[in-house]
């Protein structure tokens, strides 16, 4: 693939952790690779570590707070502007423990993690269904199975539990459910979407966690960055099409918890997330 044709891959949060490690394989797998996040100078290191590798497209760095609605506008904008197709949409950033409400009025870590992306993905998917064959990529967790059902009310309420792990798992539910009836949507544009559940790796989205909790993760067995990217980067570069929706661990498509095969939920999901986006 020469660079006049290269496939252009957008990620959110790779400035460290398994998002780096994906930007990194991505730009070594040919692609042209945009960052977005919120600090350049966070940033600024991959960019120059992606400009080093032999042969490999400049990278580039768009602003993004997932957690206000207005700076994911700009992000599209911007890109948008770049006049550059788009191939694939890595939704890889994310927090957990993160307290508080959004800019918008949404629990923290589900602004961040659900509403922001859903928005993103939105703006996005014109240019993916022109560039089309295209894939979403949308890094959930096997946490979903430790919530009992996404409380509609609780998410436009400040973090209310002490770990902010229940918070967490909701976010993580919705990011599977929004892969899922996102593949719905886009039967016949030839763009696929896929989740995932990366492992429970040693990476700075636990930095918000209490202090005394983040040793219980440890007892757990972390994985590294570069293992816990593996099925991020299977799913960007070699799942299936016809594998689109599914939900994967390990490399391979894996059952989700029961809520998250439940098309009922996922469609009143998107529903209310359309009408909270507007």
């Amino acid at each position: 693939m020469t660079k006049a044709n290269a496939r252009v891959a957008l990620i959110t949060g790779a400035n460290v952790g398994i998002g780096r490690v994906t930007a990194i394989e991505l730009a070594k797998a040919g692609h042209r690779v945009i960052i977005a996040g919120r600090s350049l100078a966070r940033t600024q290191p991959i960019l120059d570590d992606i400009q080093a590798l032999p042969g490999s497209l400049p990278a580039l760095f768009l602003p993004l707070d997932l957690s206000s609605m207005n700076s994911v506008r700009t992000c599209a904008e911007a890109f948008a502007a770049l006049q550059l197709p788009l191939h694939l949409l890595v939704n890889n950033a994310g927090v957990a423990g993160a307290r508080g409400l959004t800019v918008d009025g949404f629990e923290m870590t589900f602004g961040v993690n659900h509403v922001g992306h859903f928005l993103l993905t939105q703006l996005l998917l014109p240019h993916l269904i022109a560039a089309a064959p295209a894939r979403v990529v949308t890094v959930a967790s096997r946490a979903h199975k430790r919530t009992s059902g996404i409380d509609w009310e609780d998410v436009r309420r400040p973090t209310r539990s002490i770990t902010g792990i229940r918070e967490y798992a909701n976010s993580k539910l919705a990011n599977l459910l929004f892969s899922a009836e996102l593949a719905k949507r886009l039967q016949g544009t030839q763009v696929s979407t896929y989740s995932l559940h990366p492992g429970v790796v040693d990476t700075e989205i636990w930095r918000a966690l209490p202090t005394w909790a983040r040793p219980l993760l440890r007892l757990r067995g972390l994985l590294t960055a570069e293992e816990g990217a593996r099925t991020t980067l299977h799913c960007a570069l070699h799942a299936p099409q016809t594998e689109t929706g599914l939900y994967y661990a390990d490399c391979h498509p894996t059952a989700p918890a029961a809520l998250g095969q439940n098309a009922e939920l996922a469609r009143a999901l998107w529903e209310r997330s359309e009408a909270w986006v507007r």
